[in-house]
This record gives C-alpha cells, structure tokens and sequence, in this order.
C-alpha cells in the first residue's frame, strides 16, 4: 500500500485507524492495532485520569509504534487528563464533541499531534482554522454519540474533501477492505474503524456485548436522545423504555432521569444487556465473528488491495 499524508503523519504502515469507543478501547487494543501497522487509540472517555495514565504506560510496554489518545471534551475533568497526556509524552490525540480551539494549541506547544472529530462540513472548517493537524469526518452510521446532521458518510466524505486542505480521515459504517477503498476514492486519506473492533478478542467490552453485536441484523441500531446527545444504540429493553418515555413528549430532565448514570458501563462493560446502553453502529450488521485484532487489520487490509485490482474493470 503507497504511503499517504495520513501514514506520513503519524508514521504508521497503513492508513487504518481503531476508533478510541469507550469501554472497549484499552490498552490491549490500542497496542495490538498499533503494532499489526494502523493506529491504535485508547478510548479515554470512560476512564478515570489514573486509569488512563495505567493504560499508557502498558500500551508504551507493548508496543514501540505510534499509538493516540481519544479524548471526549465534555470529560469533567478534561484538565487532569490533558495533564496526564502530556506528562506521559502521548504523540497523538484525538478530540471530539467539543470546541477543537481549547486544547489544539496547548498540545501543539508540546509537540502533540491533533485530530478533531466532526461531523459536518462547517466543523471541519472550524477545526482546520483551529490548528489540528487532521480531522476525522464522522458520518450518520457510526455507533456511539454521533453529530445532528444525520449526514451519512458517502455524502459527507466528498463534501469535506472538497473543502478541508489538511488530512482526512473517514468514519461511520467501515468495516471492510471494500469500504475503505470506496471512502478512499472519495476522497479521504485514511479510515477510521470502530464497530469492528468492538468485536474483537482484544476489545475491553464485555463478551455479553460482543456476542449481541454478531446477532445485530439491518435496522437493529437507531439514533436517540438527540436532546442531550445523540447516540446510536442496538434496540435492547433499555432502548424502548427511551422510545416510551417519547410518546409523552418528555422534558430534557425526564430523559436525564431514564438515563441516569453509568448506563454505558452498565451495558458495554458489565453485559447487562437489558438496562445497559450498547452503543454500536449500523455496520454491525455485516460482522459475524470475533476476531483477534490483527487478524482483523489483515483481512481489511486484503480486502482492500483485492478490491484496487477489480476496480479498473468498473
């Protein structure tokens, strides 16, 4: 595979990045995509600072390649976590649901990499005149908390291309060789994978979950809760007593209450497959096995260099 501006900057062997989802992406992950030759992330948003900086330091011991932090900026305490990034010389971080101008330059001024996530794009925009050094154009069928656009990704990736000078990097519903390349032609530079990777011997979710994600069929994720954030989740117990609490045209704080606390936690990393919130993407319907997560990068990877030879024939 021809190096890029993605593989030249962050001086990674392929174009391939695993998502930094919460409650999956640990250090296990994030090492094993990294040293397979992508970009693996550790997922800080469900981690206290401490445990973060635990996840740093065993990912340093297991791998010698570049790895990157995924950090949420609604975080409430996003200080102590850029604290810890720095002190542990991070190279690269990822921002996301949040202003990209508030921590760009501070991380820049210690010689890290940024990349902010969008999902539109004015976004884009905004975070180019910011200063990142890259940005992940996220589109509608990504799982987890997702932008209000509702653009999908074969729609938003050319648009973004056309307008962003900086390196992109695609998201939301990838998880094949074939789609990589499709999002490619389009325009990005790299891709970013997270589904796929939830179902992966390495991800730190619970096997509850994994298994639940293979059963996944077409239309078995949806976007809610767009009044606090929208998020995609799999149509569990949980899910209709949120579509319920709809049909009474609830207030911001009535949705607040039925979420309550730890509810991912409660479903991704405790398996409670009833109350918990399982957030995954519309792709999971495609994936039908666990895999180690280098087998995974290798058959992507495959699959996409097999379908660079069919193309010309189109």
């Amino acid at each position: 595979m021809k190096k890029n501006r993605i593989t030249d900057l962050f001086k990674i062997d392929y174009p391939l990045i695993q998502a930094g989802m919460i409650w999956a992406s640990g250090w296990k992950l994030a090492s094993e995509v990294s040293n397979a030759g992508g970009l693996g992330i550790i997922g800080a948003g469900s981690m206290y600072p401490e445990i973060l900086r635990e996840h740093i330091q065993k990912c340093k011991k297991a791998t010698q390649k570049p790895y990157a932090v995924n950090v949420p900026m609604l975080y409430p305490d996003i200080e102590k976590i850029m604290e810890i990034i720095i002190e542990e010389k991070v190279p690269i971080v990822f921002t996301s649901a949040g202003n990209p101008k508030t921590w760009t330059s501070h991380l820049k001024s210690h010689g890290i990499l940024v990349v902010h996530v969008v999902s539109s794009v004015k976004f884009a925009l905004k975070a180019q005149d910011a200063g990142v050094d890259a940005v992940v154009a996220e589109g509608f069928e990504a799982g987890g908390h997702n932008g209000r656009e509702e653009t999908t990704t074969l729609s938003l990736i050319p648009m973004v291309a056309k307008k962003l000078a900086i390196p992109l990097i695609a998201a939301g519903g990838i998880a094949t060789g074939k789609a990589m390349l499709a999002v490619m032609i389009l325009g990005a530079d790299a891709v970013q994978i997270g589904t796929r990777f939830v179902a992966s011997e390495e991800a730190s979710s619970h096997i509850n979950f994994k298994k639940e994600v293979l059963k996944a069929k077409e239309g078995d994720t949806k976007l809610t809760l767009k009044e606090l954030a929208p998020v995609r989740l799999l149509k569990n117990k949980f899910y209709q007593d949120v579509e319920h609490l709809y049909q009474k045209a609830p207030s911001v704080e009535e949705l607040k209450e039925l979420l309550g606390r730890a509810r991912a936690k409660k479903g991704m990393f405790e398996g409670d497959l009833e109350e918990g919130e399982l957030e995954i993407g519309q792709i999971s319907g495609l994936i039908d096995d666990i895999l180690p997560a280098k087998t995974i990068v290798e058959n992507i990877l495959n699959e996409f260099e097999e379908a660079k030879k069919i193309a010309p024939h189109l």
